[in-house]
């Protein structure tokens, strides 16, 4: 029973050393796995004599160096060993599954409960899920040589999205192709500017060239290419609404466009009718009357026009959804159509230059006369159409009974 809590309690580590790209079979001719101190040592100078500036030996040292001191500092329970495994020349899974068959023989001549792993940065740390799904790793240590840390990260990535970009066709076409078109429209634009048979050919190319790179960076800075490509699946998904829903919403559309041209008209009549205004503010404020007056001869008619058929496609789509409003809505058409009359009254009360020199709230003045009597039959037009549309509401329940889930039938 003791004998059994002592093997379980023992501890094999292992210090591995992770030569990816395998320079010490490639430059020093060395075969791995390495295992043993004295091994590592004679390897990693076998690889230094050979390339100086290699840091896969500078690791190995680390891995020697590392194994000496955690020896010195070891408990009863352990026992280290120091050893190097290498890949491939040719990187990626032909590496990984070579330095995979290593790990594999080194654990069966050493059969570590842990590995603390020694790399010299990125692309050898690569293999750390490799040897964590056969034995645990307890430390990993990086060595630096004295240069910027990051540097060899950067080349591993540098390299691994050159080789994309060179490769994979999709981004080749942009990475490569279209500089290259670029290139090639730019050199044979320059032999015909050489050749005199057009000159200034190569600047035309230029502007060209900025014209369009503008246009991309404007196109996507303010994101206009995904509106346009969410334009172009709206219109392609789009499923027109039936038809009385489309002329509800034409009326609407129409009746607006009447009221902005109302605005228009207003302001032009003023212009042609008003003028010359006064530059004085004094003067500007006398003046506000006559303005106003020729404002409202200019917008009325169209107005009240652009109202009612914005009302009038809103009564189409009430008329649809069998809604009691519909009601509502026709008394409001009538109501706004008599409003044109209350609105030319106003214009003649508030200037006419025949009364200039009357109070206008006179009964001598017409026009006074004539805004009360437009007021009295619009309040009485009103009246009237909540008296209609209560009986018609009366008499016609059923067909204003609103059906749930989809709009009435006509």
């Amino acid at each position: 029973m003791d004998k059994r809590e002592t093997q379980q309690t023992h501890k094999r580590i292992l210090i591995l050393c992770v030569d990816r790209d395998g320079d010490l079979e490639t430059k020093a001719d060395i075969k791995t796995p390495l295992l043993g101190r004295d091994t590592n040592v004679n390897g990693a100078v076998s690889l230094a004599i050979k390339d100086p500036e290699e840091p896969d030996a500078n690791a190995m040292f680390e891995a020697v160096r590392l194994y000496d001191r955690l020896n010195k500092e070891k408990k009863s329970e352990e026992t280290f060993e120091v050893a190097t495994i290498s890949g491939s020349d040719l990187g990626s899974v032909s590496a990984d599954r070579k330095l995979v068959g290593e790990l594999n023989s080194l654990l069966e001549t050493f059969p570590a409960t842990e590995v603390i792993l020694v790399s010299d940065g990125y692309s050898d740390e690569a293999i750390l899920p490799l040897v964590e799904s056969r034995v645990p790793v307890s430390s990993v240590r990086r060595i630096v040589i004295k240069h910027s840390e990051s540097i060899e990260e950067t080349a591993a990535i540098f390299t691994k999205y050159a080789r994309l970009l060179m490769d994979n066709p999709r981004y080749a076409r942009i990475a490569l192709g279209i500089p290259g078109i670029l290139v090639f429209i730019f050199g044979l634009l320059w032999a015909i500017d050489n050749s005199g048979i057009y000159k200034g050919a190569i600047s035309f190319y230029g502007m060209a060239i900025v014209i369009v790179l503008g246009t991309f960076l404007l196109f996507k800075g303010f994101g206009i290419d995904r509106s346009a490509k969410n334009f172009y699946k709206w219109a392609r998904d789009y499923e027109p609404p039936p038809l009385l829903i489309q002329i509800s919403n034409y009326t609407v559309i129409a009746g607006i466009l009447c009221i902005a041209v109302s605005v228009y008209l207003g302001i032009a009549n003023v212009n042609m009718s008003a003028a010359p205004f006064p530059e004085d503010l004094g003067g500007l404020l006398g003046a506000a009357p006559r303005i106003a007056a020729y404002f409202i001869k200019g917008i009325e008619d169209l107005l009240i026009v652009g109202t009612c058929i914005v009302l009038l496609g809103r009564s189409v789509r009430l008329y649809i959804e069998r809604d009691s409003k519909l009601l509502r809505n026709a008394a409001l058409i009538v109501s706004i159509a008599w409003f044109r009359w209350i609105l030319d009254s106003t214009a003649n009360l508030i200037y006419n230059p025949l009364y200039t020199d009357k109070p206008i709230a006179s009964i001598d003045n017409p026009f006074f006369t004539t805004f009360l009597f437009t007021i009295v039959i619009g309040i009485l037009i009103g009246i009237a159409s909540i008296l209609l549309i209560y009986i018609i509401n009366k008499s016609n329940k059923d067909f204003f009974k609103k059906k749930s889930g989809e709009p009435g039938e006509l």
